[in-house]
């Protein structure tokens, strides 16, 4: 069973979001043959502790305008070095770029499948990809 279609709408409308305040290395994840409580991950960062909490701000504003509710918000408080939002169906880390490259989320998912995101989510490919991004190999993220 994959992602429905209404986690993969939520998604592309965060990521659009998210997009619009600069996020750098916007990636979604189908999650649901691997978990029960989500069905997709929506992982990005920004470069400091200002920009994640723009981004936090235009992803919540972009789902809740598009009738889902936010059910949890974790890492918010202090720095925003790493924060999690819970749409049920669709979970966001926004994460700052060293955290990102830190934790690297999508290495641990690389066996779940990638969602393609519309050519408009990333309007600026100046923003493409965080800055230490050239370190770490990806390339096998989504294949089995």
């Amino acid at each position: 069973m994959s992602a429905t279609k209404t986690a993969i709408e939520m998604t592309i409308t965060a990521a659009r979001a998210a997009s619009e305040m600069k996020a750098t290395s916007i990636v979604a994840i189908d999650v649901s043959e691997r978990l029960v409580l989500t069905d997709t991950f929506l992982v990005l960062s920004g470069s400091s502790e200002r920009q994640v909490r723009s981004i936090v701000d235009a992803v919540e504003e972009a789902v809740e305008k598009s009738g889902h509710r936010r059910l949890r918000r974790e890492g918010l408080e202090g720095e925003a070095h790493w924060v999690l939002l819970d749409f049920g169906e669709l979970m966001v880390h926004v994460q700052q770029d060293e955290d990102r490259e830190y934790y690297a989320l999508e290495k641990l998912w690389g066996d779940c499948p990638v969602i393609e995101l519309p050519d408009d989510v990333t309007a600026d490919p100046e923003y493409r990809e965080s800055s230490m991004s050239a370190y770490f190999d990806f390339s096998d993220l989504g294949n089995s």
